[in-house]
């Protein structure tokens, strides 16, 4: 196939913010589907029941579910947290971003890889004492974690959202992303002989352009996703030290990418790429087999387009199973830049008819609810900031088939928990929020509020869920009363 002249840093184009291209796209024109259909039903949009607090040690919110109200901070009742059948583990750091990965290695090590900040090169001015990069932790022990390596090559100093370990093949990686998408270097590192000391394998530019990603399960094909930069690429990984470009899409604005059990099928967080005259942004299915199959000039088919009431910004969806019946989970980032104030939150999508994938449910806050969202809460610390507020950004199952419970990072709410034991009726089921202000478990001056950005991971046999914040650094949260049940495999 004939290859892309690989664009640079000095290259108008790489300049473009981010939160300004996105703004663009969603304020195109109407949100219509194509070969899908959207759900308009009154009962998707409620906020989902809120949590009862049990434990002896909560601290549960005052007011509405999942603000922390400004005179909150004006009588220091933050400072003290918020936690709901929830308790901390273990704290490490002073900042945080947007993945948290974990790993056991073939000596039974087992690592936490998380990146440590939501913007650089300007976070690095608060986070450089602690550490740069994405930082591998010694999780033996999860109670204490220990710092064993900082990964600081191009990629893993500001992967923006791209970071993702292949567990099958033991491998990290990350493409170069933000500010304005960035050049897509991509970083490959052996995770599996040594979790705690990574081994670079690769570093190169083999995609225009970086921001989000996505793994084959089998861990021969690491995705890039553009996003503003305009590209979907694949790149093999069949010798992780010789990665190669097969191929690449222009004109597609994608985000988050996961993929079927086998490879073929994508799920793409479709930021609003015109196919036809149709402007559709939710999710896309794609159909990838010939890139998975390594087909000769390979191409990427569309087999459907979903959108739902409330979208804002997708971010990503992954997929898991019901009784052999699939599914996605699927979580929106921020509030809708259109000028509407709408929060997309999560939901569940059927996905057994690819062709016509359906949303059966949301999991929202009664802070995301449009009565409210636009009212007094907009002055709480981070409130009216737009890449911030109260709004959902990342959501995680503990596995992929049959899970019962979600873990979602809401950013000012913290780590959210969710029962899906019925997938049409999620309930919440606890929480942990960690808010800051600056001199409060942060170095970084403008901090305001929570900042929970992060892809959270699970330890299954502690009960525990591990997510960090961008404004206070990484957590391992432990799960009380009948909420630890949940994360058991049936």
């Amino acid at each position: 196939m004939e290859r892309t002249a690989p664009l640079t840093w000095t290259d108008p184009t790489v300049r473009r913010l981010v939160v300004t291209v996105v703004a663009l796209l969603l304020a195109v024109g109407a949100l219509t589907t194509f070969g899908g259909s959207a759900q308009g039903d009154a009962s998707l949009r409620g906020a989902t029941p809120q949590a009862p607090c049990n434990g002896p040690d909560d601290r549960p919110e005052t007011g509405r579910q999942g603000r922390v109200p400004t005179e909150e901070y004006a009588n220091q009742r933050y400072a003290r947290g918020y936690q709901c059948n929830t308790v901390q583990v273990a704290h490490q750091g002073v900042a945080g971003g947007f993945k948290v990965q974990r790993y056991t290695d073939q000596q039974g090590h087992t690592c936490a890889f998380y990146d440590s900040t939501l913007l650089f090169p300007r976070d690095v001015l608060f986070t450089a004492a602690e550490g740069r990069g994405v930082i591998v932790l010694n999780m033996d022990d999860p109670s204490r974690p220990r710092k064993t390596a900082e990964l600081t090559t191009p990629a893993m100093l500001s992967p923006h959202e791209s970071l993702l370990v292949n567990k099958k093949r033991g491998l990290l990686a990350a493409v170069l992303g933000n500010p304005d998408t960035n050049i897509g270097v991509v970083d490959i590192y052996d995770v599996s002989k040594d979790c705690r000391h990574p081994e670079l394998l690769s570093t190169e530019q083999n995609a225009s352009y970086g921001h989000e990603s996505g793994f084959s399960p089998d861990g021969r094909t690491f995705w890039v996703a553009g996003a503003g930069g305009g590209n979907l690429t694949a790149v093999d990984l069949t010798d992780p030290s010789n990665p190669e470009m097969i191929f690449e899409q222009e004109g597609v604005t994608y985000h988050g990418l996961r993929l079927s059990h086998d490879g073929r099928t994508m799920f793409v967080a479709n930021l609003g790429t015109d196919t036809g005259g149709v402007n559709t942004i939710g999710l896309r299915v794609l159909d990838v087999s010939e890139v998975q199959e390594r087909q000769p000039d390979p191409e990427v088919r569309i087999v459907s387009d979903l959108t739902w009431p409330q979208v804002s910004i997708p971010q990503v969806a992954e997929p898991f199973t019901r009784n052999g019946k699939k599914y996605l989970l699927e979580v929106d980032e921020f509030e809708n830049f259109d000028g509407s104030g709408a929060v997309g939150a999560a939901r569940i999508i059927d996905r057994s008819d690819r062709r016509n994938p359906t949303v059966v449910s949301n999991m929202r806050l009664e802070v995301h609810q449009p009565k409210v969202h636009e009212g007094e809460q907009r002055t709480d610390p981070g409130g009216s900031v737009p890449v911030q507020g109260y709004a959902a950004h990342y959501c995680s199952v503990p596995y992929r088939e049959d899970p019962k419970i979600v873990a979602c990072s809401m950013i000012l709410s913290g780590l959210r928990l969710f029962d899906i034991s019925d997938l049409r009726n999620p309930v919440e089921v606890g929480y942990f929020n960690r808010p800051v202000l600056p001199g409060s478990r942060t170095l970084n001056p403008t901090a305001a509020g929570a900042f929970a950005m992060s892809q959270p991971e699970w330890d299954l046999r502690r009960r525990q869920v591990w997510y960090s914040d961008g404004n206070s650094g990484f957590y391992v949260v432990g799960l009380r009363g009948g909420i630890g049940q949940l994360i058991e495999r049936r």
